[in-house]
């Protein structure tokens, strides 16, 4: 007789079932394996309700994994519940985010290369409360001017790799991304001109159930332009400073951050390529000076080939090699400048095949396979912490397969609100 599931195991499969039995809202759902993903950033409707929810079970093999051994892992990944609503004729819009993945993979996604709050090798559960944003938008003239507040992205870098075209995460998702903050941002817009600016907390979630620290609030800033020359074109720069995000009583270094990219899309034979450049020098406040600086530069394309969709991912990351716990998957958090051992740069090459759907009623789910090769090498060769150190070799492969479910309408890009909006 099979052993009974553990308590978890029952929360994560209650979880799912919820996933997969929201009532959908009307509007209707594109096809293709990630149109999915996008809801037209404007509606005709004065009140609007758009849901969606999606959820991955996947198996990854990585050869070699940390400990020096190859893994293979089922994990229930990209668990969570979307909602967007407008209201007042339009004026008033929310944005609402449930993850359920420290339900679903509270070990973390096996993900060589991943890293950030505790995890390495893995990528970490997001928080329950992932995102909760009201948006009040309006007109000045020829200007749209939005002020938004809540608990959300902040307006930095680019979009979440949650909405774009590959499973697993870049290995920069640390440096390209602010989220999971208290933010309050303004965003105003003139013509092909968006210009957006916020505070937030500067402290990183620590755990999923985690809630920023009220003392924290405000001790950070960001701006983000982005220039939008045609309507298949984006450009895109930011900067933003961080205080102490992986120290929560604010004592850390804290993060000096910058990013420039390109978007391109075209619906005709869905394509679309991403180019980005991050940089996050790590500062001293105390001693007033950079402690170490690490960049990132990634491509990523996609295009639909015949009922396939193809997509293809290059990366270069720095990253910051911290002490690891008796767990090779865990590092000492939250941790300080001490514990850095080095820094590994990240090479990585990444294909991807998704299907054409397959529907079930309201359901639909996309298979896709992925297959990554990793080769990693220290920065600076007299380094203690070296890649054949924590895995045996300096190149690795990983191999993920799995179905993407989705359910509901499609979904707009995640990153921005209000004025900012770019569908």
């Amino acid at each position: 007789m099979p052993p009974r599931p553990s308590r978890r195991a029952q929360a994560a499969l209650f979880a799912v079932t919820f996933l997969l039995s929201v009532e959908p809202s009307r509007a209707a759902a594109q096809s293709g394996a990630h149109a999915g993903m996008r809801m037209p950033h404007d509606s005709a409707a004065p009140h609007a309700l758009h849901l969606m929810a999606q959820a991955i079970p996947l198996l990854t093999r990585a050869d070699p994994a940390a400990g020096r051994r190859a893994l293979t892992e089922g994990t229930l990944a990209q668990a969570f519940v979307m909602a967007r609503g407008r209201a007042f004729g339009g004026h008033l819009l929310a944005d609402a985010t449930l993850n359920l993945e420290g339900l679903t993979m509270r070990r973390g996604e096996l993900s060589t290369g991943a890293f950030g709050e505790g995890f390495i090798d893995r990528r970490h559960p997001h928080t329950y409360m992932h995102e909760l944003v009201v948006t009040a938008v309006g007109d000045r003239g020829p200007m749209r001017l939005s002020a938004s507040a809540g608990r959300g992205f902040v307006p930095f870098g680019t979009d979440d790799p949650m909405v774009r075209p590959l499973e697993k995460y870049p290995v920069n998702h640390h440096l390209s991304q602010i989220l999971e903050r208290t933010v309050l941002s303004g965003a105003a817009r003139l013509g092909a001109a968006i210009v957006e600016v916020a505070t937030f907390n500067g402290d990183e979630p620590t755990a999923p159930t985690a809630l920023p620290r009220a003392a924290r609030v405000g001790d950070s800033w960001s701006l983000r332009g982005t220039l939008l020359p045609a309507a298949w074109a984006e450009l895109q720069a930011s900067y933003a400073r961080v205080a102490s995000p992986e120290e929560t009583g604010g004592h850390g270094l804290d993060h000096r951050k910058q990013s420039v990219s390109a978007r391109f899309a075209s619906v005709a034979g869905g394509r679309s390529l991403l180019a980005e450049w991050a940089r996050t020098v790590e500062h001293d406040h105390d001693r007033l000076q950079d402690v170490l600086r690490i960049e990132t530069a990634l491509v990523e394309g996609t295009a639909d080939v015949g009922p396939v969709k193809v997509a293809l991912r290059l990366e270069q990351t720095d990253r910051p090699e911290e002490e690891r716990l008796a767990d090779p998957f865990r590092t000492t958090f939250p941790g300080s400048d001490l514990s850095i051992g080095g820094i590994t740069r990240w090479r990585v090459a990444t294909a991807a095949l998704s299907g054409p759907a397959v529907t079930v009623r309201e359901l639909r789910g996309y298979p896709f396979v992925e297959v990554a090769r990793l080769a990693a090498a220290a920065r600076d060769p007299r380094t203690f912490a070296t890649p054949e150190r924590f895995y045996g070799a300096s190149r690795m492969w990983m191999v993920t397969t799995g179905l993407r479910l989705q359910l509901g309408a499609a979904h707009a890009r995640m990153s921005r609100y209000g004025a900012a909006l770019v569908p």
